[in-house]
């Protein structure tokens, strides 16, 4: 019964990290936790419109030069990974 338990536990998580990519794994590496992290808080602004508002008054700048800024710092929030060490 708890083998049976654990195999629907893993299958469950496997389920939860192939529908939500920013979950992550026992294998993340930090700059791919942080890069999620950043994507999703991002990504969150731009899709709440008041969040949206408060950003671009803070900013000085209008609602959609804002979330455009932001959009385009979705694509490296973190900067370049660091180089692999063989």
């Amino acid at each position: 019964m708890v083998n049976n338990l654990n195999y629907i536990q893993n299958q469950q998580l496997e389920r939860l990290h192939a529908r939500y990519t920013g979950t992550g794994h026992p294998d993340i590496s930090k700059h791919e936790w942080v890069t999620n992290q950043q994507r999703d808080t991002l990504s969150s602004i731009v899709g709440h419109p008041t969040l949206s508002s408060y950003m671009s008054i803070a900013d000085g700048q209008s609602i959609s030069r804002t979330k455009f800024n932001m959009i385009e710092a979705m694509i490296s929030p973190a900067g370049p990974p660091p180089e692999k060490e063989d």
